[in-house]
């Protein structure tokens, strides 16, 4: 029996709705096979300098051979850019999009910081006094939203990008509240969002990331880690209700077999010695990520 839609639904509820089921369907097909490794071996990756307000950041553009795409912005996590994200970059854009991968420290170094992140060790105080000084330019008040209006301008003057397609983004831990900055900043250019194993995008602070809901048109979706969700278990709802509120599609859930990193090959092992990358997590999440910008960059 087809559904009938309710008479006091709203065109947002059925937005939403809609997105859920398409976010389901490629979340099923991911595991059907496909020929996207193939697809890769046509893509053409190039190294290139974008010009900032803040500096000059060194970046990977990666698209098909030929024919203009929907432009994506990839986030890194807090290792940066480096191999495993150039892998993201040309496994997205064997789908059929146009994708840059900046190196978000560009104001301390030139990329890779980190070749090999599963090469990093937590509990090595060395290691993780690198950190600090690498974010903490990129966390200073607009920063990252001066960024992504240079980003999403690189890759509105490529001849490989469609600028009538709207722009996605996606993040992955550090990525995700820039991702949620970038969808506010450029606004009328990004249309769909997607945050995976965020952090700190429900802090007490004035400049809490979820605030920016209202500012924000693009379809949105959060892979909560199992992990993150239980050291702060109200987050996801807060996310939630912050743009739902703002009558933004977005959608909210948890990884239950996803420890925070689960999305990235190179992530270290755990303190117990089993490995962060879980593929069958991670794989659902590419399928979440598909299904996203099939609905919103349009």
């Amino acid at each position: 029996m087809a559904d009938q839609q309710d008479p006091q639904e709203t065109s947002d509820d059925i937005s939403r709705r809609d997105f859920v089921r398409m976010s389901i369907a490629a979340g099923i097909a991911v595991g059907a096979g496909s020929t996207a490794a193939d697809a890769q071996a046509s893509v053409v990756e190039t190294n290139v300098d974008i010009k900032t307000p803040d500096g000059t950041c060194d970046a990977v553009f990666v698209h098909p051979a030929t024919g203009s795409y929907p432009g994506v912005l990839i986030w890194p996590d807090a290792f940066g850019r480096r191999p495993s994200m150039h892998g993201f970059a040309r496994r997205m854009a064997a789908e059929g999009y146009s994708v840059l991968v900046p190196n978000p420290f560009y104001r301390s170094a030139k990329a890779p910081v980190f070749e090999d992140a599963s090469k990093f060790d937590f509990n090595n105080p060395t290691d993780r006094a690198k950190l600090g000084p690498l974010m903490g330019p990129l966390n200073a008040e607009g920063a990252a939203e001066r960024d992504a209006i240079a980003f999403i301008a690189f890759l509105d003057a490529q001849r490989q990008v469609d600028r009538n397609k709207k722009v996605g983004t996606q993040g992955y831990c550090m990525g995700g509240p820039l991702i949620v900055k970038t969808a506010a900043a450029v606004p009328n250019r990004v249309g769909a969002a997607a945050s995976f194993h965020g952090g700190g995008l429900v802090t007490t602070m004035p400049n809490s990331p979820h605030l920016l809901a209202p500012k924000i048109k693009a379809r949105m979706y959060f892979g909560v880690a199992v992990n993150d969700d239980a050291q702060q278990p109200t987050a996801k709802d807060t996310l939630r209700q912050a743009f739902t509120d703002a009558k933004v599609p977005v959608e909210v859930e948890v990884y239950p077999t996803g420890q925070h990193g689960w999305c990235v090959p190179d992530m270290p092992l755990q303190a117990n010695g089993m490995p962060i990358y879980n593929k069958e997590a991670a794989e659902r999440a590419w399928g979440k990520l598909l299904a996203l910008y099939k609905a919103g960059l349009v």
